[in-house]
């Protein structure tokens, strides 16, 4: 069988203990795994192992003194935030998130493999330069798409957000970056409280950053029209050579950390339409990174059915959810990016 998707699993992304009670706990990424191991012979994936990024690797967005300070955990439990506690343990699984994450890319660009996920926590997007938030210690897909560039020589990188929480930490990594185009669709207003509609960018990258904020309860069918009404246009005029995903699921309907309505069909298709986005514009080079996803047994059968369709085990019909959105509500979030983004995409003027 030849392998289109490639899977980054490590048992060693349990080791991040957080505490009896945490959201982001080890026990959800040990119900995907044991997901794929009751649905899944084995063989129909290629595994890609986990290597620990080196420190200066994560200094390529972190400032020395936070990476640091992050190394100095290694001692005892601690607190990185109110919201971001540590044990000891952190720090190494930390750099195995993000180097996890560089070996999928570099099987993808290096055309091994057509796309992958990366199965690893703790989750990235919003782990600031100087700070850790919202769970995050180091912004892994950041990390991602410095290394595509840097290392892999790549010019322009697509970065899709869609979790439910805004992804901060990334939109302030490149906000001044246009080789860089940034989409975030999460609800608002909620935590990290940013990601209005007029957040663009700054100076040379104005126009790169695109945030759709949505009040809450978009389902399936608007997130499907969001993707293909706002995010095809611009991404075909973009034309990147990699697309990353920060890939939160906290937005299924069962999820309590968001008050969205997505399925693990609506999860499909987003990937289906990114899929065929990539299919025209970068040879299919798509990689997925693990955020959010609170629910355990939500995020196991999301992440399996994005899986399906990566390996293209299941083709979603794109249509009959883009005919299942509700007009009102994809209106809203249109007509705003429209407005706001027509001085920089020809799609939209």
């Amino acid at each position: 069988m030849v392998k289109q998707t490639g899977i980054v699993r490590d048992e060693r992304y349990l080791m991040h203990e957080t505490g009896v009670g945490h959201p982001e706990r080890p026990e959800r990424l040990a119900a995907v795994y044991r997901l794929l191991d009751e649905t899944f012979a084995g063989d129909e994936f290629a595994w890609i192992s986990a290597e620990k990024a080196a420190p200066e690797d994560v200094m390529a967005f972190h400032s020395r003194a936070y990476v640091e300070r992050v190394a100095a955990t290694e001692n005892s439990n601690s607190m990185l935030s109110p919201d971001t506690p540590v044990c000891k343990d952190s720090f190494q699984t930390a750099l195995l998130a993000v180097g996890g994450l560089f070996q999928a890319i570099f099987a993808v660009v290096s055309g091994s493999l057509r796309n992958a996920l990366a199965l690893v926590r703790p989750p990235g997007h919003h782990a600031e330069k100087n700070r850790a938030m919202g769970y995050c210690l180091f912004n892994n897909v950041a990390l991602g798409a410095l290394v595509a560039r840097h290392r892999l020589g790549l010019h322009r990188i697509l970065i899709v957000d869609w979790d439910v929480h805004h992804g901060n930490g990334t939109q302030h990594a490149f906000e001044t970056d246009a080789s860089v185009l940034f989409f975030s669709v999460h609800q608002f207003p909620h935590f990290p409280w940013s990601g209005a509609f007029t957040e663009v960018g700054r100076g040379g990258g104005e126009g790169y950053t695109v945030n759709a904020p949505l009040p809450g309860k978009y389902g399936d069918g608007e997130y499907a029209a969001i993707f293909q009404k706002i995010l095809r246009p611009m991404a075909l005029e973009f034309k990147p050579e990699l697309i990353l995903v920060s890939a939160g699921f906290d937005t299924h309907a069962k999820d309590s950390m968001g008050g969205m309505r997505i399925s693990p069909r609506g999860f499909s298709g987003m990937t289906r339409i990114l899929m065929e986005i990539a299919d025209n514009v970068c040879n299919g080079r798509l990689v997925l990174s693990l955020e959010g996803g609170y629910d355990p047994h939500a995020l196991a059968e999301s992440v399996h059915a994005v899986l399906l369709e990566l390996a293209g085990f299941r083709i979603t019909e794109v249509n009959e959810l883009l005919r299942a959105a509700d007009k009102r509500k994809l209106a809203y979030v249109v007509q705003r990016v429209s407005k706001v983004h027509r001085a920089y995409w020809r799609c939209f003027a």
